[in-house]
C-alpha cells in the first residue's frame, strides 16, 4: 500500500510536521496510536478473498505490506518532503538497497558518486555486481566525470549531497539532467541535508532516501529507513514486490517513535544547525586543527552550490582534519569529556567518530584517500547542547 499524502495543501510545513498522516480511531486518540498487531481479521472468507486478489476495496492484509501506525509515519514525512508517495522501511540501509534495486536488474547500469558512506559503497562496488549489475563510481563534484559515465544508458544514478564524512556537495539538478536523458532514475540519500533543509525533487532528482535513524528520530532511540517518490507506477511494478516478498517492514513502534520526532524535526534542525555554524567558526580559528570542512564557510569546495541547494544554511555535521593524524584524532576523542565518542549521527547529544577505523573501515586505503578521507579526519554530529560547553570540550581536548 502506498500512503498518498491528503492533507490540506494549505497546511504550512510546520503544522504537516505536527498533524500530517494523523489518524484516529474511534477511541479519539490525541497522539497517534501504536497498531502493533501483524494481521487484520476479516467479516468473511469472500471479504479476505476479494483483498487479496484486488477486487474489494484497498485496506490492511497484513503488517508486513502495510500497517495503520507506519502509514501515518509515511503520509507525515511525505507531505514534509513534498512528495505523493512514501514507504518506510527497518533501516536506511534497507531503503537505499530496494530503492535501487527496485530501478534495475541483471545487465543493468548504475552510476554512482564516489563520496558515499561505508556500507552504501558497498552496495555499489560489491552486491549489485553480484547480481549481474554493472556499476560505475565518479567524483560527484566533477561535471565532466558525470558527463562522461552518463553519456551511455544507466537504470540509476545514486548520491549522498553533502556526503558522508566528507561533506562534498554534489550539483543535484546538473546531474538529474544527465542522469534523465540516459534514462536513469535519480536516487538522492538526503540524511546529511534532511528535508529541513534539501529537497531533491525539487531539483530533479527521482527518489530520496532516508536513514530516519538519524535527525528524523534525533534521540537515539530506534532505527527506521524511508524511500520518498512520485512515481506510483514504478512503486506498483517494481519497489512494491521487492518489499512485500523480501519484508524490510518497519516496526509499528518505530513508526510511532519517528512520528514523534517529525513534530520537532525542524525546530531541533535548526538548533543543530546554529551549534554547528558556530562550532565550525571556532575550530577554524585552532592551529592544531589543519581543516575545517563545513558547507556554510567561505572555504568549502563548493560553498556557493551548498547555499544555494541547501536552503542558505550549512546542516549539523562538520568534519575536521587534525595535523597530527590518527594519534591526533584518537587523542582528541579519548580526552573528551562532554562529546560521545559514536558512529550515528543527528542526535541531540554532540557525536564524534574517526571514519577511518569505523564507518569506513573495511573501504580499502587507497579508496579512502580518493574519497578524500585521511587518518586526521573526524566526523562531528553536533548536538543540542550549549554551544560554548561543547567549544570548552573542545579546546579541552585538543590541548592535551
Amino acid at each position: 500500500m502506498t500512503t498518498e499524502k491528503k492533507a490540506s495543501d494549505n497546511w504550512r510545513a510546520a503544522t504537516r510536521s505536527v498533524r500530517g498522516g494523523t489518524e484516529r480511531s474511534g477511541f479519539c486518540e490525541t497522539s497517534e496510536a501504536i497498531f502493533m498487531n501483524s494481521g487484520y481479521v476479516y467479516e468473511s472468507a469472500a471479504e479476505a478473498e476479494a483483498s487479496f486478489d484486488g477486487s474489494g476495496p484497498e485496506r490492511f492484509v497484513y503488517s508486513r505490506f502495510a500497517n495503520p501506525t507506519v502509514g501515518m509515519f509515511e503520509e507525515r514525512l511525505a507531505l514534509i518532503e513534498g512528495a505523493k508517495y512514501c514507504r518506510a522501511t527497518a533501516s536506511g540501509m534497507s531503503a537505499v538497497w530496494n530503492a535501487l534495486i527496485a530501478c534495475t536488474k541483471a545487465g543493468g547500469r548504475v552510476v554512482g558518486s564516489r563520496a558515499l558512506f561505508g556500507s552504501c559503497e558497498f552496495i555499489l562496488t560489491t552486491l549489485l555486481p553480484r547480481f549481474g549489475v554493472e556499476t560505475e563510481l565518479v567524483d560527484g563534484t566533477d561535471h565532466a566525470a558525470w558527463e562522461k559515465a552518463l553519456s551511455k544508458p544507466a537504470d540509476a544514478v545514486f548520491l549522498e549531497t553533502p556526503s558522508n564524512p566528507t561533506l562534498e556537495v554534489i550539483d543535484i539538478a546538473f546531474v538529474a539532467d544527465l542522469a534523465h536523458k540516459a534514462g536513469a532514475k535519480v536516487v538522492v540519500d538526503n540524511v546529511f541535508a534532511t528535508p529541513v533543509l534539501q529537497k531533491p525533487m525539487e531539483l530533479g532528482a527521482d527518489i530520496v532516501v532516508y536513514s530516519a535513524t538519524k535527525h528524523i528520530d534525533g534521540q537515539g532511540r530506534c532505527l527506521g529507513g524511508a524511500i520518498l517518490f512520485n512515481d506510483k507506477e514504478w512503486h506498483d511494478d517494481h519497489l512494491t514486490t521487492f518489499l512485500r516478498h523480501t519484508g524490510p517492514s518497519m516496526s509499528p513502534f518505530n513508526a510511532w517513535v519517528l512520528l514523534k520526532g517529525l513534530e520537532t524535526l525542524s525546530l531541533r534542525v535548526d538548533q543543530h544547525i546554529r551549534n554547528a555554524t558556530a562550532l565550525a567558526e571556532f575550530l577554524s580559528e585552532q592551529p592544531s586543527v589543519s581543516r575545517v570542512i563545513y558547507p556554510a564557510l567561505k572555504s568549502h569546495p563548493q560553498h556557493e552550490l551548498a547555499m544555494k541547494q541547501m536552503s542558505g544554511r550549512g546542516g549539523g555535521l562538520i568534519a575536521v582534519e587534525l595535523a597530527g593524524g590518527k594519534a591526533a584524532a584518537f587523542s582528541l576523542l579519548d580526552n573528551l569529556k562532554l562529546i560521545d565518542i559514536s558512529n550515528n549521527l543527528g542526535d541531540a547529544k554532540s557525536l564524534a567518530t574517526h571514519p577511518w577505523t569505523t564507518t569506513h573501515q573495511r573501504v580499502p586505503a587507497e579508496d579512502k584517500v580518493v574519497m578524500g578521507i585521511t587518518e586526521g579526519m573526524l566526523r562531528l554530529s553536533v548536538g543540542l547542547e550549549d554551544v560554548d560547553d561543547l567549544k570548552e570540550d573542545l579546546l579541552a581536548a585538543l590541548a592535551v
